[in-house]
């Protein structure tokens, strides 16, 4: 895959945060001819200073695995809540820079505009990789919501903590366990988001393809 380079990552706390400012103006939520053949999902595991991102592209609605990629590098930005990208994305973008089967949507295990300045995982990504995006969180980082009900496909939205303003959903994917926190990444918009999400999830919490490539950071094998 090839995608711009739009900013360096190398940069200061102030300099990160610009840089999301700047992206915001950029973000698009819509995408009328999405059509899902092929899906990606990303995740990022650590091992000290060293970052292991794997990307996993499945076929839809089969989910047969298609490719699996896998980077380590070093890492070289602090955890900081909100500027997580700047943390994981140099390894993701490397990552995806060795897949041939070029997906019509990418998973990410993070936030998409649910996020102070819209610009979560998924939403950055998204942007410099110009593919629809998705983000799956198991925890909120932003935005206030009343608990969804216990059944399977119940949610509740989630909105700016000072404004009326939506910015994702609290989504049970399965009955009677915590819901996860779902947003628009980037070229797509919530009702679908959400389709996508419950099509993807089955027996677990989290949808199969997040869930396949989680365990993938974490096994020394690949």
């Amino acid at each position: 895959m090839h995608f711009k380079k739009l900013h360096p990552w190398k940069v200061s706390v102030k300099e990160a945060l610009n840089i999301q400012r700047d992206l915001r103006k950029t973000v698009v939520l819509e995408n009328k001819s999405l059509n899902l053949r092929r899906i990606a999902a990303v995740d990022v595991g650590y091992s000290d200073i060293m970052a292991k991102a794997v990307v996993c592209v499945f076929s839809f609605p089969q989910l047969k695995l298609l490719e699996t990629e896998v980077t380590f590098q070093r890492v070289n930005f602090p955890y900081i809540p909100g500027l997580l990208s700047f943390r994981e994305g140099p390894a993701i973008l490397k990552t995806f820079r060795k897949i041939k089967n070029i997906p019509d949507l990418i998973l990410f295990d993070g936030q998409g505009i649910l996020h102070p300045r819209r610009m979560g995982l998924a939403t950055h990504m998204g942007i410099i990789l110009d593919l629809p995006t998705v983000g799956c969180a198991k925890s909120i980082l932003f935005g206030r919501f009343n608990l969804p009900k216990d059944k399977r496909g119940s949610f509740s939205y989630i909105y700016d903590e000072q404004s009326p303003e939506i910015l994702g959903i609290a989504l049970r994917t399965r009955g009677k366990v915590k819901p996860v926190f779902v947003s628009c990444g980037y070229k797509i918009d919530l009702e679908r988001v959400k389709e996508i999400v419950l099509n993807l999830t089955f027996r677990y919490r989290i949808p199969e393809p997040l869930r396949i490539v989680h365990s993938l950071t974490k096994d020394g094998t690949v």
